[in-house]
């Protein structure tokens, strides 16, 4: 699956206006446009891959994490993204409109600046045409889930149903971390799996409309040098059959 680079710069008109935080300034910016792909492999090994994502699907219908294991994947490029803006995100839309749907990807993120603050790989949905969306990221200790509202001064953060919500990983200056990283979404339901098991299970806001595009996020936790990097392989969006 061949790299895809998001470009760190748009023009002024395409830039939406920052939304204030309690913990964080985020953007949603830049947009460019994506490439999502199926991937051409010779049939066996495409075989192979298909069962290996029904196998995904049907283990999260028997533990309650979807309504149905049958649905279909798509496989999307590889991200690769730096940013050194402290407390701030950039995304990648990829203008896939969706509801219930899981994505899952195996996340690699560093940082140039040892004890930087809340960083890392990430995932946006239900992103609306006024800006507002759920933003969820993979950070060395913790699941950061937000809820940013365009109504409000501020993105909340969105509170734990079930679950820690804690992840231990080493500093990520010291060498860059890996996991495995997933997000269901099951009508007001979201799920967070790192490394195939649940860390934290989340209820969504019932007059926030859900269905809306998805994309992949860096959250930076400093100023310094290339600040946060993080890639993102293996991504695949599995979504319910119609």
């Amino acid at each position: 699956m061949s790299a895809f680079q998001p470009t760190p710069t748009l023009a002024a008109t395409d830039t939406p206006a920052p939304t204030a935080t309690i913990t964080l300034t985020p953007t949603n910016t830049p947009r460019p446009s994506p490439t999502p792909r199926p991937t051409k492999t010779p049939n066996l090994a495409a075989t192979e891959r298909m069962d290996g994502f029904n196998a995904e699907a049907q283990s999260y219908f028997d533990k309650g994490y979807l309504k149905t294991a049958d649905g279909q994947i798509k496989e999307i490029d590889d991200f690769n993204f730096d940013w050194a803006q402290l407390g701030w995100y950039n995304w990648l839309a990829l203008d896939e409109t969706v509801t219930d749907f899981y994505i899952s990807a195996h996340a690699e993120w560093s940082s140039a600046f040892r004890n930087a603050d809340t960083s890392g790989c990430g995932f946006l949905f239900a992103v609306q045409d006024n800006g507002d969306h759920y933003a969820v990221f993979l950070d060395r200790s913790q699941i950061l889930f937000l809820n940013a509202d365009q109504t409000a001064s501020y993105s909340r953060k969105v509170g734990l149903t079930r679950g820690s919500g804690r992840v231990n990983f080493k500093d990520p200056a010291d060498q860059p971390l890996a996991a495995d990283f997933t997000l269901i979404v099951n009508g007001t339901h979201a799920y967070v799996l790192v490394n195939g098991t649940m860390v934290g299970e989340y209820t969504l806001a019932q007059s926030k409309i859900l269905k809306g595009d998805i994309g992949l996020s860096l959250l930076s936790g400093t100023n310094k040098d290339y600040g946060t990097r993080c890639k993102m392989t293996d991504i695949h969006i599995w979504t319910p059959t119609d």
